[in-house]
């Protein structure tokens, strides 16, 4: 599978060197290259300075024939954009988000964006660490 990861941050170089270890095709973008400091020392993708919201980069990196986008940088904004340029202008047939605020979570999967709110996923786990018994009895927090 092609993969294309806009945002090298922590999940960004988290989850491409994860990909690459598993035998898939890599890029990875950022606007910043000191970004891919990040990367496992053997990871065996590409990594490319430039912005995911930008047309003309995109078609350069052979946006497609990607198999999947994953939109992670942290700036919701631009991880909306740049994933709808990748669902409904390149047809890219896997995209997913990330956002921090998850109440934008229901405007994305109207959209029909696949979103992940890290904000949802690790608020739900300090409160099952916190006290499992919310988590039990449906009072924690709702993974939208």
């Amino acid at each position: 599978m092609f993969v294309i990861i806009m945002g090298c941050g922590r999940v960004g170089a988290r989850v491409a060197s994860a990909m690459s270890r598993g035998g898939h095709e890599v890029l990875i973008l950022d606007v910043n290259a000191s970004a891919f400091d990040r990367l496992d020392a053997d990871f065996g993708g590409t990594t490319v300075v430039g912005n995911g919201i930008d047309m003309d980069v995109l078609r350069r990196i052979g946006i497609e024939r990607a198999d999947a986008f994953l939109a992670c940088t942290q700036g919701d904004n631009r991880n909306i954009m740049a994933s709808q340029i990748a669902q409904h202008i390149f047809n890219v047939s896997k995209v997913v988000t990330r956002i921090y605020d998850p109440l934008r979570q229901d405007t994305f999967k109207a959209l029909g964006l696949e979103a992940i709110s890290s904000t949802v996923i690790a608020a739900d786990r300090f409160i099952e660490v916190l006290d499992p018994d919310l988590v039990q009895e449906g009072l924690a927090v709702d993974r939208a």
